[in-house]
């Protein structure tokens, strides 16, 4: 009796841990409305860079309303950029986008001269630092997300709270909830939230707002 020979499966390629991007991730996000709605921003393979998710911005951009005409915004830990520029196409006047990184700056200020959007500005340095030397009463809208390991949750989240105007708003992503007995003692409570696999999604107010 003949055998045949029997032929393995060909094992799938798995992904190297070192591809930031291994499945069906081609490094970039959408900007999801506003006058740039479906451009591609582009997503730098750094380490713990993660651009707020699509459903998260939508949600987020729902609770803040789709025209942001005439709003200032500060994007503090800029990253990719996916929510200040997100900000910026929906008509906010002036976005301040912070990053520390040199790459991720220069990454910034490419999408920003491909889009030629004038109202938005990249600077490198320290967000917290920026948002302490905002004028008290100055900003509409703050974004805040830091790198989920760091430390810098409660001094950003004071630093917006002094910057904000009476009837801003803070938006904050995080590893874990941030409740009003928290975020009273910086001068903030919550507005809403939402939960969004791994990320705590939270718009905040000024303490005394009315809800």
């Amino acid at each position: 009796m003949s055998t045949r020979a029997v032929k393995t499966p060909a094992k799938k390629k798995k992904p190297r841990p070192s591809d930031p991007h291994p499945v069906g991730k081609a490094g970039e996000v959408r900007i999801i409305g506003g006058q740039w709605k479906r451009t591609k921003l582009v997503v730098a393979p750094k380490p713990g860079l993660r651009p707020t998710p699509d459903r998260v911005r939508e949600t987020l951009f729902n609770w803040l309303g789709q025209d942001l005409g005439g709003w200032r915004c500060v994007d503090a830990f800029a990253g990719s950029g996916a929510l200040g520029f997100e900000a910026a196409s929906r008509g906010a006047a002036e976005v301040q986008l912070c990053e520390q990184d040199p790459a991720l700056v220069a990454q910034l200020k490419t999408t920003q001269a491909k889009l030629q959007a004038s109202a938005v500005q990249v600077l490198r340095g320290d967000g917290v630092a920026a948002l302490r030397q905002l004028a008290s009463g100055s900003v509409d809208l703050v974004l805040l997300d830091p790198p989920f390991d760091s430390d810098l949750y409660a001094p950003a989240l004071a630093a917006a709270a002094a910057a904000l105007q009476p009837a801003g708003f803070v938006y904050l992503e995080a590893p874990t909830p941030w409740t009003d007995a928290l975020l009273a003692p910086l001068g903030l409570r919550l507005h809403r939230s939402l939960k969004a696999g791994a990320v705590h999604a939270h718009l905040l107010q000024l303490l005394g707002t009315a809800p």
